[in-house]
Parts: C-alpha cells; sequence; structure tokens
C-alpha cells in the first residue's frame, strides 16, 4: 500500500528571535515549498480566544472553544494562513495582547493537538518548511531533515526590538521550555546552527549543504 504522505517536510526549530522565520521564508523560497509559520498559529488561537472573551488561564474555556471551533488553511503566495472560523487573522498576530498571552494559550493541550493535526494534514499535499519550537521533536519526528536555529540571548533581544515586539526573551524561553505540552527542546537528530553572527542568506546557504549531505534531491536553481 502507498504512504499516506509521499511529501517532504523541512523543520525548523529556535527560541524567540533566532532568526528561524526569516531564515525558513527564505528557504522556502528558494526550494519551491511551501511555508508553514507554527507559531503564527498559536497567535491566531490566542488572538480569537481573547476576542471571544475567553480568559487566557481558563484552560477549560479555551478547552471547549478550540474543540468546538472550524480550522482551515489557505495559501497565499505559498504562505499558509490558518483559518479560525474562516477568518484570516493574519492583521492581528502581532498586537499587545496576544504577545502577553500567547505562551500561555499554547500550553493548553487540545490547543496543541488541533493545531498539531492541522499541520500533519498540510503535509499530506505539499513539500513544506514549517518552523517553530516542536516540529521536530513532536510534530514531524520522522522527517529526516531537522533544524534548530539558534543566537546568543543579546542577539535576539536586539532583533526583538528591531521588529518592534516588547515581551521579554528570557521569559519567553521559560515559558517555552518548562511548559509541560510540548517543550521547546534541541531534537535529537536536529542539526544546530548559530545565527548569533551570520546573514540570513548565510544561514540558509549552510542549510542547503546539510540537505546535500542528508540525500536532499531535487533542489530549486
Amino acid at each position: 500500500m502507498a504512504e499516506k504522505n509521499s511529501y517532504r517536510v523541512i523543520a525548523i526549530d529556535g527560541p524567540a528571535a533566532s532568526g528561524k522565520s526569516s531564515v525558513a521564508r527564505e528557504l522556502a523560497r528558494r526550494l519551491g515549498f511551501v511555508y508553514v509559520n507554527s507559531g503564527a498559529m498559536y497567535r491566531a488561537v490566542t488572538w480569537a480566544v481573547l476576542n471571544r472573551g475567553i480568559e487566557p488561564q481558563n484552560k477549560e474555556a479555551i478547552t471547549r472553544f478550540i474543540t468546538n471551533v472550524n480550522l482551515d488553511g489557505i495559501f497565499i503566495e505559498r504562505e499558509f494562513h490558518l483559518l479560525i472560523d474562516n477568518v484570516d487573522l493574519t492583521s492581528h498576530l502581532h498586537e499587545e495582547q496576544v504577545n502577553a498571552e500567547v505562551s500561555r494559550v499554547s500550553t493548553v493541550v487540545e490547543v496543541r493537538n488541533r493545531l498539531v493535526q492541522r499541520m500533519r494534514d498540510s503535509a499530506e499535499d505539499h513539500d513544506l518548511i514549517i518552523e517553530g519550537r516542536d516540529i521536530g521533536s513532536v510534530v514531524f519526528p520522522e522527517t529526516p531533515y531537522k533544524f534548530y536555529i539558534d543566537a546568543s540571548p543579546d542577539v535576539r533581544a536586539r532583533r526583538r526590538a528591531a521588529q518592534g515586539q516588547r515581551d521579554q526573551i528570557a521569559q519567553r524561553d521559560l515559558a517555552d521550555s518548562s511548559r509541560a505540552a510540548s517543550p521547546l527542546v534541541v531534537a535529537k537528530d536536529a542539526q544546530v546552527i548559530d545565527t548569533s553572527d551570520m546573514s540570513i542568506y548565510e544561514v540558509v546557504d549552510e542549510i542547503v549543504k546539510c540537505l546535500f549531505a542528508k540525500g536532499f534531491s531535487d533542489l530549486a536553481s
């Protein structure tokens, strides 16, 4: 019987402001893959939760919400956008309230379960570059193409400030690495790349070299 999923997945994990989003986008462009930002999906759910007046510490109410809401997706210029009850919330993803509460909403087990399944469903139809914090360890542990993008705390703080974001890197790191559901970890077979002194294009070049070494083929020119 044929395998259910013959599409390739490249997992890009790392902490906040490590550069993984920029790297994943450029890598997707170079390879012609679809880009999926898992963090944007959690941010969309967080905004929807808050917009419905649900307290972010109320895990039972969040579980009821995520169990009953319709989750779908569209691809805009080869980038996945999560639709919540048929609404694209991209314009709300970096609002202050979302920055403050996304780590808490993301700890709700059913939120993670539904979004993980949504990501896996996307891989049934497309080659994916997907970035987040547990992609190689939890969402697609079977993919041979795993990368962990990191940078020093000072560099990440400067990058975050340059993006106009005010959330504290140390607090985000603690929340992401200590949560019970799918904590931020380096997958045991992931290639770790420190981007502190590298440009986006240098990081992508390094990933492409690693992909070749792993037997990856059909790279776009």
